[in-house]
């Protein structure tokens, strides 16, 4: 379709029965009106009946009206309690209340913000009708009493209306400009996609992505849509209007991702040899924003449980007191600025789900720093579900926080991740508190020095439609639906396991799912096993997903009641070999192994682990795809069963290491490969490498300086002890910093260096499995680590202090 086409004017939902009436007379009516709309341009879909309407509100979402009778016979949605025919829907006594019109009515308000909703009456007696129903429904039909074309011509009006008036703001000055066909006489040069029509490989690249893209790749001369930088017009209307949503004082939107937003918050939030406290559990992008501003970092130490997952940062460690205490013991800190922290900077949810009590944390931090950011880049949805009340950073607001004592909060979030957005955008929401200020004028020159005056407008559109998404109550169904499948997953992955057990015939199911094996009804007190829970009960009852202290299933110490919350959308998976307090096992599955394999069924998961893997059930989620997952899981089990040769169950790996892998079975590799972990102690490695952290000797700005300016040299392992780290290193899994730059490596026996040499190791030992690390290069021939190190002659001492 071109720039401008007109959208194809929707779809109406007829929800009647065979006959409203009971003659005949009124349905013939209705039949009229029905082919009266679809003459308009209007698709209709016809539903019968309660559930079948419920169907099609749940998959059909370009609806632009609905009529509904509301003497449909009696029904009720999946999780009302009423006892269920087997359809998805659940037919109740006729005796239990309204019509089953009021439950579609229902429906239509939790799925649509706004729907033009006609209602089709049988009779003249509208004070029966709840009063509920006049603020939902637009109008009333009694089919008889006008013509079929003043009828559905009432109905085509309001469907135009509301297609109109859906779009947000932004993205409805981008159709309109479309519309008004002008010739383009300004940047960017392919003009509307003309130039690459002029050459074979540019035709390629226009019929791929279609014309429509290439007509809203528009200049920043467009004054009619307005300016990103000074966040004017449509633009600024739509900045405006994410920030309702989300519920912030002031949104930003950033076009080049999450990072671009964390080093944009950074850079405002800290200057020069002001002190900063950071999250060690955080992304490259935050360190990078240290580096550009100068800061000095006073990392805080998550905790980490048996698998390797990292934790939350405990409530005890973020006390003013700790906090004071880790800031003095501190080298960086001697002669920094202040003896205090300007900014914080926390990792919510962390990459396994784990999401702190916002609120919790910011009066906790309150009395240590003016400032807290939340780097939510995979938790944009939170504010849109009751299961995350009070656990993103908008909420921490006058009504959360009273008294002068609240801090400013940021909030980055990268909105593509897991909202419906392009690539690469993202989100900065502010909300600023009197003791730390956030003037616009002043925060838009941090914006302006990360940003771009050559926007793509589409991805503009994307950060609007996101938004306007999630506006409303249609924001908590789109998100309650995934939330629910991830759910209805897990339970599965349970019951799987006993199905298997109770028919005896086959070797016990051996994967898992990270979650608690009992979960409590906070209202009657009932225990249930995780798997036999009402799903109604998980996918609205915080406490079910709560991280108790000190209880088994997650591994992790130092909690206190409520602080932290597991996010049922995150599914950490499980293999045999360890366990959530780090007892190693006699044999097992190492999740790498697992991937591997899943990887050959077009399966790629989020993050593998030494023994876990991530998979996320975003909004895009389904039955059939995580079905696909559950089937190729319960495969490869049967391939480790049947001691299925390597050469089968992973062709491309022994394809290209044949002398390693060619003779092995699947079985093998996993033994050989669990057998190698234990002997070389590599999770208790991991621990303690990021418990007992390096000893930083000099600012990350001062060794970017000497890394640019040539006072760096890559160095082996063996070389490295007693040396500072020039350049990050971050080893994944499990994804976190285990050096930053200017820390000192420490000695050839410690922590950092023996947990490091045990991956070289391993990498050594099993090609085709390496560790993805970031600031590490491997040497080609020997495959030796080496890192990125300050010349041995630059001193600690000449290395901290200030420049001359």
């Amino acid at each position: 379709m071109r720039l401008g086409a007109k959208m194809a004017i929707g779809t109406v939902l007829f929800v009647l029965p065979e006959d409203p009436r009971g003659d005949g007379s009124g349905m013939e009516q209705l039949g009229r009106v029905r082919a009266e709309v679809e003459a308009q341009g209007l698709e209709v879909r016809w539903a019968r009946n309660g559930i079948d309407a419920q169907a099609v509100l749940r998959t059909e979402a370009g609806l632009a009206a609905a009529v509904v009778a509301w003497d449909l016979p009696a029904w009720a949605p999946p999780g009302t309690g009423a006892k269920t025919d087997g359809s998805g829907g659940s037919v109740v006594p006729e005796t239990s209340g309204d019509p089953g019109g009021a439950a579609v009515l229902r429906l239509v308000e939790r799925r649509f913000k706004n729907l033009p909703v006609f209602l089709v009456m049988a009779d003249d007696d509208l004070e029966r009708l709840p009063l509920w129903v006049a603020e939902t429904v637009v109008g009333y039909i009694w089919p008889l009493e006008d013509t079929p074309s003043f009828i559905a011509g009432r109905v085509a009006r309001a469907a135009r209306s509301y297609l109109e008036a859906v779009l947000p703001p932004f993205f409805k000055a981008l159709r309109h400009f479309g519309d008004t066909h002008e010739y383009s006489w300004h940047t960017p040069a392919h003009s509307g996609g003309v130039a690459f029509l002029k050459s074979p490989v540019g035709r390629a690249f226009f019929d791929y992505f279609g014309e429509q893209l290439f007509r809203s790749d528009l200049s920043i001369s467009v004054e009619e849509l307005g300016s990103l930088f000074e966040h004017s017009g449509p633009i600024g209307d739509a900045e405006r209007n994410a920030a309702r949503i989300f519920g912030a004082d002031r949104t930003y939107f950033v076009l080049h991702g999450d990072s671009t937003a964390n080093r944009m918050v950074g850079h405002f939030s800290v200057t020069r040899d002001e002190i900063a406290l950071v999250d060690r559990n955080c992304h490259k992008s935050v360190l990078h924003g240290l580096v550009i501003s100068g800061a000095r970092p006073v990392y805080l130490i998550p905790t980490r449980n048996g698998y390797g997952l990292a934790g939350p940062l405990p409530p005890t460690r973020l006390h003013a007191a700790a906090v004071a205490a880790r800031i003095a013991e501190n080298p960086l800190s001697h002669d920094a600025v202040g003896p205090g922290a300007e900014y914080a900077v926390l990792t919510n949810s962390t990459y396994d789900g784990l999401c702190y009590d916002a609120v919790a944390v910011a009066r906790t931090l309150a009395p240590s720093t003016p400032r807290v950011h939340f780097d939510e880049a995979w938790f944009a949805y939170a504010r849109f579900h009751p299961l995350y009340a009070g656990r993103y950073g908008m909420s921490v607001d006058p009504d959360t926080f009273t008294g002068p004592d609240r801090p400013t909060v940021f909030s980055t979030q990268s909105t593509h991740k897991l909202l419906a957005a392009l690539s690469q955008s993202a989100m900065v929401h502010v909300r600023a508190a009197p003791r730390a200020p956030v003037e616009h004028e002043r925060f838009n020159e941090a914006f302006m020095m990360h940003g771009t005056t050559s926007a793509l407008y589409p991805l503009i559109a994307s950060l609007d439609v996101a938004a306007g998404m999630m506006d409303g109550e249609q924001g908590r169904w789109l998100i309650d639906e995934a939330v629910t499948e991830a759910i209805r997953f897990r339970q599965s992955m349970v019951r799987l396991g006993r199905r298997i057990a109770a028919e005896g015939d086959r070797p016990p199911w051996f994967f898992g799912v990270w979650q608690p094996d009992t979960v409590t009804d906070p209202v009657t007190g009932t225990q249930w096993d995780f798997d036999q829970a009402p799903a109604d009960l998980l996918r609205t009852e915080p406490s079910c997903w709560q991280l108790e202290p000190e209880a088994d299933w997650h591994g992790f110490r130092e909690l206190s009641p409520g602080y932290c919350l597991l996010d049922p959308i995150k599914v950490t998976l499980t293999c045999p070999g360890i366990d959530a307090s780090g007892v190693m096992a006699d044999w097992g599955v190492p999740a790498r192994v697992l991937t591997a394999y899943l990887a050959t069924r077009n399966i790629v998961v989020e993050k593998t682990d030494t023994y876990t893997t991530l998979v996320l059930f975003s909004m895009g989620i389904t039955k059939g795809k995580w079905g696909t997952l559950l089937d190729a899981l319960t495969d490869f089990k049967a391939l480790h069963d049947q001691d299925t040769p390597l050469a089968v169950a992973l062709p491309d790996i022994v394809a290209r290491f044949p002398h390693r892998y060619g003779s092995q079975t699947l079985r093998d590799l996993c033994r050989d490969m669990h057998d190698h972990l234990r002997a070389a102690n590599l999770v208790e490695l991991l621990d303690t490498a990021f418990q007992d952290l390096p000893v930083p000797v000099a600012p990350p700005q001062q060794c970017y300086r000497r890394l640019v300016r040539g006072g760096t040299e890559r160095i082996r392992l063996a070389q490295a002890a007693g040396r500072v780290a020039a350049a990050m290193v971050t080893v994944t899994p499990p994804g976190i910093p285990v050096l930053m730059p200017g820390e000192n490596i420490g000695a050839a026996t410690g922590p950092l260096l023996r947990y490091l040499g045990a991956l070289e190791s391993f990498d050594r030992r099993f090609p085709g499995f390496h560790s993805e690390a970031h600031g590490v290069t491997i040497d080609p021939d020997t495959g030796d680590y080496l890192i990125e190190c300050v010349h041995a002659d630059d001193s600690p001492a000449t290395t901290t202090g200030h420049p001359a």
